[in-house]
C-alpha cells in the first residue's frame, strides 16, 4: 500500500468514527479545500519573493505553511476519495498531456501562454 493509498484509508477511518461522512459532500469538500489553499495564501500575500524562497525550515511561515498544506492536501485526498477518482493516476495522465502539450525544445525557460 502507498503512502496516499495508505494516508486515504486513515482519512475514511477518521471520518468514519467521528460519523463525518455525512458532510464530506463534493461541494463542501471543495469549499473547505477552497478555504485552506486561501489560508496558505494569506501566508504569501504581500511577502518580499526572495524573503520566502530562503526561509529558514524552523521559522513560523515554514510551519504554519506545513500546517496548511497539509489541510490542502487532506481535503484533496478526501474529495478524490467520494469522487472515486485515483489522484496519482488523474495527475500521471494530465502530466502526460502536458508533456505532448508542452515540448521542452519549445517551452524551455519560458512559461506557456493562457491561450
Amino acid at each position: 500500500m502507498s503512502d496516499l493509498e495508505a494516508l486515504t484509508v486513515r482519512y475514511q477511518r477518521f471520518s468514519a468514527e467521528r460519523d463525518w461522512e455525512q458532510f464530506h459532500d463534493p461541494r463542501s469538500l471543495i469549499l473547505a479545500l477552497m478555504g485552506e489553499v486561501g489560508e496558505l495564501a494569506e501566508l504569501y500575500q504581500w511577502r518580499d519573493k526572495e524573503a520566502e524562497l530562503q526561509a529558514d525550515p524552523a521559522s513560523q511561515l515554514h510551519q504554519r505553511s506545513a500546517e496548511e498544506l497539509a489541510d490542502v492536501l487532506l481535503y484533496l485526498i478526501r474529495l478524490a476519495d467520494v469522487l472515486g477518482i485515483d489522484p496519482v493516476s488523474a495527475a500521471n495522465r494530465k502530466l502526460d498531456v502536458a508533456e505532448e502539450r508542452f515540448p521542452v525544445d519549445q517551452y524551455l525557460g519560458q512559461a506557456p501562454d493562457k491561450t
